[in-house]
C-alpha cells in the first residue's frame, strides 16, 4: 500500500474517533442529566483535536453541569 492510501486510511481512522468521542461525550452527559445546550451539541461533534475530546470525555464522567466539561473545571 502506497503512502497515500495509508494516509486515507489514518484520516479515516482518525474521523472515527473523534466522531465516535464526541457521540459518547453527548451520552455520558444525557445520561447524566446534564443540560446540554444547543450551541454545545454542535460544537462537540464537530471538535476534530482528539486530545480535546479525550479531556471533555474525561471530564464528563463526574461533571454536573457543561462547564465543567467544556471549560475544565470538572472536579
Amino acid at each position: 500500500m502506497g503512502s497515500w492510501a495509508e494516509e486515507m486510511i489514518e484520516r479515516g481512522v482518525q474521523k472515527g474517533l473523534t466522531q465516535g468521542r464526541a457521540e459518547y461525550i453527548l451520552r455520558i452527559l444525557t445520561a447524566r442529566g446534564v443540560q446540554v445546550s444547543e450551541a454545545a451539541r454542535q460544537r462537540i461533534p464537530t471538535c476534530t483535536d482528539l486530545a480535546t475530546l479525550d479531556r471533555w470525555f474525561d471530564h464528563s464522567l463526574n461533571a454536573t453541569t457543561l462547564s465543567e466539561v467544556l471549560d475544565g473545571l470538572a472536579r
